[in-house]
């Protein structure tokens, strides 16, 4: 009997070493003022989510609703900047005294991990990264940034995490398909 509780614990702690390291929360933002953060972000990049696979000319639209949520329409042209345009309108939830952290509701009643790990003084850039680091976004107010600023903030997702060869870049082609 002692044999076997014996193995039982090496075989618990050997499984428990294979584990990968834990990884430390994702610092967000100090504080973000909502009322400067509503309004329209393009999506510049993202790791993304299955519905977000071959897409173009993505914009988040953030509007504060006077019972504090954030209501949310997310467009973007599916199969490139001349495919049939698509619409997701989450519901967004803040959930902490900075506001840089949110649930975002797709279906009732589950929030996504939503948290605001970049936000520039000016409000022109931001990166919205999740705790599983399986999704992020890099949004600026214009559809365009320049490159240097680009790998800024990519550095902004490898210092919290993320593997950057996820990383895609959005086409933002207005005007033109």
């Amino acid at each position: 009997m002692k044999v076997a509780a014996l193995l039982g614990f090496l075989a618990l702690a050997a499984l428990a070493a294979c584990r990968p390291p834990e990884r430390p929360p994702l610092r967000t933002v100090p504080a973000v003022d909502l009322k400067r953060f509503m309004g329209d972000w393009f999506v510049i990049a993202c790791i993304p989510s299955p519905l977000e696979k071959d897409i173009a000319n993505a914009v988040e639209s953030y509007r504060l609703e006077p019972d504090g949520t954030v209501a949310t329409t997310f467009t973007y042209r599916k199969g490139g900047p001349g495919g049939p345009e698509r619409r997701m309108t989450p519901r967004g939830f803040v959930l902490d005294g900075t506001n840089a952290v949110w649930g975002m509701r797709f279906l009732w009643p589950v929030k996504a991990d939503y948290r605001i790990v970049h936000l520039d003084p000016a409000y022109r850039t931001t990166v919205v990264a999740r705790e599983k680091r399986d999704y992020a976004w890099i949004m600026a107010r214009t559809p365009a940034i320049p490159e240097a600023e680009f790998q800024d903030l990519l550095q902004v997702l490898a210092r919290s995490g993320y593997d950057l060869g996820k990383v895609r870049r959005v086409p933002q082609a207005w005007g033109r398909p």
